[in-house]
């Protein structure tokens, strides 16, 4: 479908990401007659909406789904298309229902030390933390079975562990997986955070569906104008509350759009720096682990059992994360083939803390349109001294850790292009107070704009160097905590926007 069956909701989700899919199951699962309204631009590629393409069976089937997630524009990794943005050559987008919860690596390690946000209480944050992992269907022991993973650990943890607590040392990465009913693993993507809310009636997935503004009726978002991209057709809908789950590039642009403007909007771009290399486990540590299952991934969508993904934590004193993959486990091909038995093939990604500033950002052209006919962005990124200089010390991190594992299939760690993390944060962060320095509360909800939310990687305001997604969606629990309070207290219209230099309140 593409425009909404009705004109009117108690609560309109733009964008059906991991963070928008999660505001909408609680509130769904807590609010026992909400109707909901989710859009996408992009269109639904399965019929279980929000599903990871790499749950796909068919190679041709999911390679059509890839190219579906594209949209207008030059490809970039498998279902994304790139934009047009110099200074982060590798940025992308992906348009479709799940958004990049569709083609994701399901990494989900909780943040620690500096990556924390200093003034979300810490047993509040950890509440949430858990009920992500919850809806993600987390599991750090999910490739348990894989021959090689111990051994890649072991050999880690010598050369990382020593002074660590062990919350941080080097572990299995937790991964959104879900187990299916012949005990193999298949990727989490959206569906398993809607759960049930997805064939429910009171929630309606409108996919093809642009939102061109939110709209506002002096300080209180009232709805949105949407347009239907097959047909062109436009048409405004009412809600008592509004969340804006975009993407870190997309939601501000939304938000200028619509004439919400505060200081910070599209500032403090953070991309996480990321430095690979490729290792090959020793031959006799290969003979020593060998086990043949006899199951490929392309025959049903299950992950290999010979898999195994690791984790080096992020800390204040090693301010770099460790995502170790055995080639097979990663959704993105991370070499060709190589004829070197699955498993034994090490990919090392390290990515880097950022330094935060205000002067890497996103501006809109209200004289230019993008190719929907909002306003065009323009990204302006670099990296600081002490941001080359970190990106020095992790590629001999990762050099140190690869030649603890294996023997080099890389001449040396190597800096992708700024952008290539898919991990872009900072564009609406949360703050403490609105001082100018944040687009909204701790609770995501904007700054002086009543019944108005922002979700995603973007509200995170912290140098995180681990995969965010936990953490957004986390804050999206967080978030969806204020927008039921909200539902509850407008029945008689007495609930006020946060306002400027006063402390978040749930």
């Amino acid at each position: 479908m593409s425009l909404p069956s009705s004109t009117a909701y108690d609560v309109i989700v733009v964008g059906s990401g991991p963070t928008g899919s999660t505001y909408v199951r609680e509130v769904y699962d807590r609010h026992p007659t909400a109707r909901i309204l989710l859009l996408d631009a992009g269109p639904r590629l399965t019929d279980a909406p929000g599903t990871h393409v790499k749950n796909i069976p068919d190679p041709a089937e999911r390679a059509r789904a890839q190219r579906a997630s594209e949209g207008p524009g030059p490809a970039g990794r498998p279902g994304t298309r790139l934009l047009d943005a110099p200074e982060l050559p590798a940025a992308a987008v992906s348009t479709n229902v799940g958004g990049m919860g569709a083609h994701w690596t399901g990494a989900c390690p909780r943040p620690g030390d500096g990556e924390r946000i200093g003034f979300v209480p810490e047993a509040e944050m950890d509440a949430h933390l858990t009920r992500a992992e919850q809806l993600l269907h987390v599991d750090a022991h999910a490739f348990d079975r894989a021959p090689f993973a111990d051994e890649v650990r072991r050999r880690l943890s010598t050369l990382f562990d020593a002074g660590r607590p062990a919350h941080r040392r080097v572990a299995p990465m937790p991964l959104a997986v879900t187990t299916r009913p012949d005990g193999a693993h298949a990727w989490s993507g959206t569906d398993v955070i809607l759960g049930g809310a997805a064939a429910d009636e009171r929630v309606e997935i409108a996919d093809r569906c642009l939102c061109l503004r939110v709209v506002l009726e002096g300080d209180t978002a009232t709805g949105v104008v949407v347009r239907d991209t097959v047909t062109g057709e436009e048409r405004q809908v009412t809600a008592r509350a509004v969340v804006v789950a975009a993407d870190a590039l997309r939601t501000p642009q939304l938000l200028h759009a619509s004439g919400v403007r505060p200081p910070a909007l599209g500032r403090y771009l953070n991309d996480q720096p990321q430095i690979v290399y490729a290792v090959r486990l020793p031959d006799d540590v290969v003979a020593a682990h060998r086990a043949v299952t006899g199951r490929t991934r392309d025959e049903d969508g299950a992950i290999v059992p010979q898999s195994g993904v690791s984790w080096v934590p992020y800390t204040d004193a090693h301010p770099f994360h460790g995502q170790v993959m055995q080639l097979d486990a990663s959704p993105v091909p991370l070499a060709d083939d190589t004829g070197i038995e699955p498993g034994a093939v090490v990919g090392l990604g390290w990515f880097c803390a950022k330094d935060i500033t205000a002067d890497d950002r996103i501006e809109f052209d209200d004289t230019t349109a993008d190719a929907h006919g909002l306003p065009a962005p323009r990204i302006h990124y670099r990296y600081s001294d002490r941001d080359l200089a970190g990106i020095e010390q992790a590629k001999k991190a990762v050099a140190e850790a690869g030649a603890a594992i294996g023997i080099p299939l890389d001449d040396s760690p190597f800096l992708l292009p700024a952008g290539s993390s898919l991990h872009y944060q900072g564009t609406t962060r949360m703050g403490a107070v609105d001082d100018g320095t944040s687009v909204c509360d701790s609770h995501s909800r904007v700054w002086n704009t009543r019944g108005l939310w922002v979700a995603g990687n973007n509200v995170i305001p912290t140098a995180t160097a681990c995969n965010p997604t936990l953490t957004s969606v986390a804050l999206a629990v967080r978030g969806a905590d204020a927008l039921l309070a909200h539902l509850e207290a407008t029945g008689n219209r007495s609930a006020a926007p946060p306002s400027r230099l006063t402390p978040s309140t749930p």
